[in-house]
């Protein structure tokens, strides 16, 4: 209730005068059954907007200290994300993160669209990483199809470590539901589950226009800052 109460009443009206969404392919997401909405992970907001310009509810992942931050500010995240649905996730690994995507499967069993960024954090400088075998573990355990997601400028919009979001109108980019079916019994592969993940991150790299880099974002977070272009 309180994610459609958040969606139509209270965030959502607001936010669509303000941003001014500018959606392609939204009819790529079929209207029913389960769907995993597979995303390039620009800003804190992309996690806000796609949910806002998709009519069926979508329920993200997001890292756990979204739920325990401290202060107004802390409660206020902590609220957002629970009245979203969204499942917080320990990014230490192992056990934690396999809950997590467990629940998503919960999700998609159940007919829902599951998010998902399948980098496993916001881009450091915009550019597109290589992504995590999560997505492709879902898809396989699921048999739901994969729609492609390109967060288009959300980096511009709301750039991280920014509190208050720049106005300008945001851009969303759906491509064509992704097919995973030939690969039918092969969950766990690990072979397998690289070839599908690859794939997605090709169709992020056509839809949105990124650089793409083979490397994890997580590692590049933790080397020094490229310099900027000459």
């Amino acid at each position: 209730m309180l994610y459609w109460l958040l969606k139509y009443v209270i965030l959502g009206p607001p936010l669509r005068l303000i941003f001014r969404p500018r959606v392609e392919g939204l009819e790529n997401i079929p209207a029913t059954g389960p769907v995993i909405l597979a995303s390039n992970h620009l800003s804190f907001s992309d996690s806000i907007f796609t949910p806002l310009v998709v009519k069926r509810k979508v329920t993200f992942i997001a890292k756990a200290e979204y739920f325990t931050g401290k202060g107004i500010k802390g409660w206020l995240t902590k609220m957002f994300f629970v009245g979203s649905g969204t499942i917080p996730v320990d990014r230490s690994g192992g056990q934690a993160a396999s809950a997590a995507l467990d629940t998503q499967l919960d999700v998609l069993r159940a007919g829902g669209i599951a998010g998902i960024y399948p980098e496993g954090t916001r881009s450091p400088d915009g550019r597109l990483y290589r992504g995590k075998t999560g997505v492709a573990r879902l898809a396989l355990a699921s048999g739901a199809p994969v729609v492609p997601t390109a967060m288009l400028n959300a980096d511009e919009i709301q750039p991280p470590g920014q509190l208050i979001p720049n106005v300008k109108r945001v851009r969303i980019r759906f491509g064509a539901p992704l097919d995973f079916s030939r690969y039918a019994g092969r969950a766990g592969d690990r072979y397998v589950e690289r070839a599908i993940t690859d794939e997605i991150m090709y169709e992020l790299m056509e839809l949105s226009g990124r650089e793409y880099v083979d490397a994890y974002a997580q590692k590049a977070k933790s080397q020094p800052a490229r310099p900027a272009p000459a």
